[in-house]
């Protein structure tokens, strides 16, 4: 069994690769992981756990550059899940869908011509565009969009155009694609000083005056921990029916003033939490929660990790002792 995967060395891909190293060494499978990064020194040098890993090569390519990926193995699997989340904001609107678009296009292309038998696709609840707020869950057959005027929405258009391709290779070359429509996770391997409010929250918790809640606090979310998140994606990798949809995240919805209350009970009772700009909007995107019945039903998938574990496992993960 070899096993591409694009966006190995961001969030998704440190959530992944200790799974498969794990569960696939134990099965005594012959396996090899081979994750496509632009630096790969650089990443071995901040994660040192992945030096000397006999199943593991990190080969140096990007998928806009079809012609840096790799040539010379054959692979049963690819996981593409490419897509600059974490630093993607401070590209322009052009250049964020012409990543996630071309990439995409590039990697079934590359399917194609090396036979690759199965394609699990890393994307989006941003493809659903806002939640109405009668609507508890959003399930995979919800047919809403994003604003195709606003330029703001390119990251969830992109993931939608990307989607679209997935299914046209699959028509077309019967590549077996899975797509996996994911939202909001929570891990060690989760940075603290970008634009994920949970993450900021763990952050300010240890190492801050006071926790601070940007906004009103009323938005919903909801968080799955990144364990989990691992063995969802790679059920949906192996056991996904070909051209479906799944979406992945948990559905137990927390508001984020009571996210941040919960992080600061848990790891810093005494700090204060500060909600600032209590008139500022809170946009479209006031509540963001998956439907997941159909990943309990048909792959036997659900949240083993509560919430309050997850934040003290990130905390520790930290190297902060929590009592």
């Amino acid at each position: 069994m070899d096993i591409l995967i694009t966006g190995g060395t961001g969030f998704f891909g440190k959530a992944l690769l200790p799974y498969l190293l794990s569960i696939l060494s134990a099965r005594g499978s012959d396996f090899s992981l081979t994750v496509l990064s632009r630096h790969p020194e650089s990443f071995l040098l901040s994660n040192p756990q992945f030096l000397n890993c006999p199943n593991l090569v990190l080969h140096q390519g990007d998928v806009l550059d079809k012609h840096s990926l790799p040539q010379s193995k054959k692979y049963s699997y690819i996981i593409h899940a490419a897509t600059d989340s974490t630093h993607g904001p401070k590209l322009s609107p052009l250049s964020r869908f012409d990543q996630i678009v071309t990439g995409t296009n590039n990697l079934l292309d590359y399917s194609v011509r090396h036979d690759v038998k199965r394609l699990l696709y890393v994307s989006s609840g941003a493809v659903y565009g806002s939640q109405p707020a009668d609507l508890m869950c959003l399930s995979e057959n919800w047919l809403g969009s994003p604003n195709l005027a606003d330029p703001a929405f390119a990251y969830a258009h992109g993931k939608r155009a990307a989607e679209h391709l997935c299914h046209l290779f699959h028509d077309s070359f019967g590549i077996e694609v899975v797509i996996a429509r994911c939202f909001a996770f929570i891990g060690p391997s989760l940075p603290l000083d970008v634009h994920f409010a949970i993450g900021n929250f763990i952050r300010d918790a240890l190492f801050s005056e006071y926790i601070s809640v940007y906004g009103d606090g009323s938005p919903v979310r909801s968080y799955l921990y990144q364990d989990d998140l691992a063995h969802w994606l790679w059920t949906l990798l192996a056991e996904g029916i070909p051209g479906d949809t799944y979406n992945v995240g948990s559905d137990k919805p927390i508001s984020i003033s009571q996210l941040a209350y919960l992080v600061r009970d848990l790891i810093a009772p005494d700090k204060l939490v500060k909600i600032q700009h209590l008139s500022c909007c809170t946009g479209d995107r006031s509540r963001y929660i998956p439907d997941i019945t159909k990943a309990r039903r048909e792959l036997n998938l659900d949240v083993t990790t509560p919430l309050r574990d997850a934040i003290i496992k990130t905390a520790r993960a930290h190297q902060v002792l929590i009592t």
